[in-house]
C-alpha cells in the first residue's frame, strides 16, 4: 500500500477532501494508495479531529519547540517516515520548509496554493489579487521545490474576481476550487508513480 501522509495548521479542510475523495474514488483499491497520517505543527489545528474521527493516525510535533527550523524539520522528517511515505501533501500547512526537507521529499511532495501560479506565491494572495486589478484569480496544486510556490504545476482553477470581492469572499471561492482539484491532482500524481 503506498502511504500518504498530509501536513496541516488548522481546519485542514483540504486533508478532509482529499480524504473524502480517498473513500469515495476507492483508492485503496484503485490506486493502491490510503491516507495514512495526518501531522500537524499546532495541537489546537482542527483538522486533527477529523482524521482521528476517521481512523487515521495523527501526531503533533510543536515548531515552538524546537531550537531552529532545521531541528523542526528533521524531528517532522522522522515522524512522516515511520509511515513509509510515497506521498507527502502539504495542505495549509503554515511552515517554510528547509532545503533539506524538500530535498529528502524531491518528487513526492505536493502543496496548494491559493493564487494562479507563478502570479503571488507567499501570504496575502487574495488581496494581492484584488489590488493588482486581476480580473481572474485561483488556485494551483505544484510539486514543491526549494524555492518557494515554483515547483511544476499539475493543476490549477480559475475563479473570476468580483467588483465587490473582499480578500475572504474570494478566498472563500477559491477554496472551495482547490477543495475540487487537489483531490483530483493527488490521484492523478498517484497513477504515475511507480507500483
Amino acid at each position: 500500500m503506498r502511504n500518504i501522509v498530509i501536513l496541516i495548521s488548522g481546519s485542514g479542510s483540504n486533508m478532509a477532501a482529499i480524504v473524502r475523495a480517498a473513500k469515495l474514488g476507492r483508492w485503496a483499491e484503485r490506486l493502491n494508495a490510503q491516507v495514512a497520517a495526518v501531522l500537524s505543527n499546532r495541537a489546537d489545528a482542527q483538522g486533527l479531529d477529523f482524521a482521528k474521527d476517521h481512523g487515521i493516525a495523527t501526531a503533533v510535533l510543536d515548531h515552538k519547540a524546537f531550537a531552529s527550523r532545521e531541528a523542526f524539520d528533521a524531528a517532522l522528517m522522522a515522524e512522516i517516515d515511520q509511515h513509509a511515505p510515497a506521498l507527502v501533501v502539504l495542505a495549509g500547512f503554515m511552515r517554510i520548509l528547509t532545503p533539506g526537507f524538500v530535498a529528502h521529499y524531491a518528487g513526492r511532495l505536493l502543496n496548494v496554493h491559493p493564487s494562479l501560479l507563478p502570479a503571488f506565491p507567499g501570504l496575502n494572495t487574495h488581496q494581492r489579487a484584488i489590488d493588482a486589478g486581476c480580473r481572474f484569480a485561483g488556485a494551483t496544486v505544484h510539486q514543491v521545490t526549494a524555492d518557494l510556490d515554483h515547483g511544476p504545476i499539475l493543476a490549477q482553477a480559475v475563479v473570476p474576481v468580483l467588483a465587490d470581492d473582499t480578500a475572504e469572499s474570494l478566498a472563500t471561492r477559491v477554496l472551495g476550487q482547490e477543495h475540487i482539484i487537489y483531490p483530483r491532482a493527488v490521484a492523478e500524481f498517484l497513477r504515475g508513480l511507480p507500483s
